[in-house]
Formats: structure tokens, sequence, C-alpha cells
């Protein structure tokens, strides 16, 4: 039981620690902006979290981001109105994931060794569409996604509670959700029980996309750009919040509310070390030592078990 609450406890214990370290940071100013940051995060590790559920993984996410942003601007500027200029950002990411998804099932390729060469093949692809050059001839409203209210919360708030919740709902309580652990677990085994595991695993990295093609164009309207090279490193961040939440990359554990919390907890961090000024580069080093001190605690656990 403790186990579980670790995540959040720890999430608590940087929350009143930030509060006594920094008088900045108990502001709605500051705290508007870890949630507006925190989103595209949250809203990518939503979708690394049912993946590596399944017993995958997906390190080409943040080139996805990079190329579902692009794509997206790019139809803005071609004069396309907004909402269809962020179906092309989510679609775009879709596309990559369902790739994914058919060259880890079809070609019996390792996911790790799949995506690490989607992760190149993207974000050459972005660059060269691009010629290395953001977009930046986009609609002033299109700012209202990434930086925007309703009923004075942001509403990337909004975005993310919806993400979460029909994420929750896929894992919980539809067939998908129920298919993705038992794959996660033993994928043999739900071969064997009648599964169609290569299609379940494609729908997987296929939703992964999605979201992270969604958090591409937040990442865009935050920014009010294109860019071909955003999102380098997002892969790490959103792997080490589904680990941080209690997701193992064993595969068959993980929820929805471990990951928020994984996320938020890495948010805090960097909002906290920005206010303390601490060195961006320690903070890509804690992010690192997290992620296996996370492992490590959870091939502890596991071996107690046995």
């Amino acid at each position: 039981m403790i186990q579980r609450l670790l995540p959040f406890l720890t999430l608590a214990a940087l929350f009143v620690g930030l509060c006594i370290a920094s008088p900045h940071f108990l502001t709605s100013t500051n705290l508007s902006s870890v949630v507006r940051q925190t989103a595209v995060i949250n809203i990518m590790a939503l979708g690394m979290t049912i993946i590596i559920i399944a017993g995958g993984i997906d390190l080409s996410v943040g080139s996805i981001l990079a190329m579902g942003g692009l794509l997206g601007t790019m139809a803005m500027e071609k004069g396309m109105p907004i909402p269809v200029g962020v179906a092309v950002g989510i679609f775009t990411g879709m596309f990559c994931g369902l790739t994914n998804g058919l060259l880890t099932t079809k070609l019996r390729i390792n996911p790790f060794i799949v995506t690490l060469g989607t992760l190149g093949i993207v974000r050459g692809l972005a660059l060269i569409i691009s010629n290395g050059l953001p977009v930046h001839q986009i609609p002033a409203g299109f700012s209202f996604l990434g930086e925007g209210n309703l009923l004075q919360v942001p509403f990337v708030l909004w975005i993310l509670l919806v993400c979460a919740v029909a994420m929750h709902v896929i894992l919980e309580h539809t067939s998908l959700g129920r298919y993705a652990f038992a794959i996660g677990s033993n994928p043999e085994a739900a071969l064997y029980a009648g599964i169609n595991v290569g299609f379940y695993t494609t729908a997987v990295y296929t939703i992964g996309g999605m979201l992270t093609g969604l958090s591409g164009m937040i990442e865009a309207s935050r920014l009010m750009t294109g860019q071909p090279t955003a999102g380098q490193g997002y892969e790490l961040q959103a792997i080490a919040a589904v680990v941080i939440g209690g997701g193992s990359l064993r595969g068959g554990e993980g929820s929805v509310m471990g990951t928020l919390v994984g996320a938020f907890i890495m948010g805090l961090l960097a909002n906290g070390s920005d206010l303390l000024g601490i060195s961006p580069y320690l903070q890509q080093a804690i992010i690192g030592a997290v992620i296996i001190l996370a492992v490590a605690f959870d091939e502890l656990r596991k071996r107690r078990m046995i």
C-alpha cells in the first residue's frame, strides 16, 4: 500500500518543500505556468502509459510531436482554419503511431529498435519538409489552445482532464484496456487466449501517436511557431512520468493517475529548479537519476514478491 502511495507522497512533499523554499512558487501566475508547461508532457505520457502497459515503448514521440506541430501549423499558414490545422497535427501523430505499430507487429521487430529508427526518420523528414526553418505565419487565435483560459482555468488543463478521463475509461472499462494489460503481462498467454495481439498492439501505438500529435499542436500554440526541432528529449520525460507513477517497463502495470502524478513531479522539479536558480543541465541529470531510482525500486519490489 505504501509503495502505491509513494508517488503521491513524493508530489505532496515536493509541493510543500517548494512552498517553503521560494515565496514565488505559490502564486497563481506560477502555478498556471506549471500547468501549461507540464500539459504537453502529461498528454504525451498518457499515450506512453498504454504503450508501456502493453509491453512496448516509443522513443519517437519527440519527433512525432515536432512533425505534428509542423504540419499542423503549415496547414494554417496555407490558409486552413485553426480546427483543420489542429486536426492535421493530430492525424499526423496518429499516422506515425500506426506506422510504429505496424512495423513492430508485422516485421516482429523489437519496439525499442523500431521507434529508435522512426525517431530519426520522422525528425529527418520534418527538417526536410521545412528546410530546417520554423513556421511563423500562424493565426493569432491559435494561441488560445496553449495559452488561453476557460472559466479562469488554463484551457490546456481542460484538455488534459478530458484526455485523462478518456484514457482511464479505455484502460479500465474496455476490451482494449484489458487486452493491453494481458499483452503486457504475458504476450504468449494472451495469444493463446485468443487475443489478436497484433491488432491491439497496433491500436495502442496509434492512440499514443494521436495524443502526441495533440501535444505537438499545444506546444506549437504555446510557442506560436511550428518548430521542426521541437520535442527533443521529450521521450525521456514521457517515459519517466510513467515509470515514476508506478508503471513497469516490463509491461502489465501502469495507471492514468500514477502517470499524471509522475509528470507533475517532474514539472515541479523543473519549475522549482528555475525558481531556485538551479542549472537546466543539472535538471536533465536529475530526471535521469529519478528514472534509474524508479526502475530500481520497481525491480526490488518484484523480487520481494517472488
